[in-house]
């Protein structure tokens, strides 16, 4: 069975998915607008959708560093190990794409890391917005590099 809650951030209003006992997917809805569902203000229908929900929002308000829900997100295999290798990236911090694909054991294949970051289905748990180009500068994010920009200053307050 799968079950939608939304909250607004202060970044938008956000979608967080369970099924089957397992957050599946996020999506922020930062310019653009959001289904009729997300203004219902109706409470999450799970424990697991409350509490992915207050995680979330302690973590967009700089309060929250890790997440401690069940993930299940649906990819190829080396899609689900970018993904695993980017939950390592500490709070704060970032890492490159090329980093990244020597740490998944495919050195050449920065490209394709791109690739699974732009299919991540749970942003923010799964940070695919700590990936740099190789010489530090914002590249590539799907829900545009203001966000990213964004969420990475919050980070990097957060830690001092």
């Amino acid at each position: 069975m799968t079950c939608k809650a939304y909250t607004l951030t202060p970044f938008g209003y956000l979608m967080v998915e369970e099924t089957d006992g397992a957050i599946t997917a996020m999506h922020l809805y930062a310019e653009e607008e959001p289904p009729m569902e997300a203004y219902q203000k109706t409470m999450p229908e799970t424990e697991l959708l409350r509490c992915a929900v207050s995680q979330m929002l302690e973590y967009f308000n700089g309060e929250r560093k890790s997440f401690d829900f069940p993930l299940a997100p649906k990819g190829t295999p080396f899609q689900k190990k970018v993904w695993k290798a980017l939950q390592a990236i500490p709070y704060g911090e970032t890492a490159t794409y090329k980093d990244i694909a020597e740490a998944v054991g495919c050195p050449r294949g920065f490209r394709a890391v791109g690739m699974a970051n732009n299919r991540n289905p749970i942003p923010f748990v799964i940070p695919c917005h700590r990936v740099v180009g190789s010489n530090g500068t914002l590249v590539g994010y799907a829900m545009g590099l203001s966000l990213k920009q964004k969420l990475l200053d919050m980070e990097r307050a957060a830690t001092k």
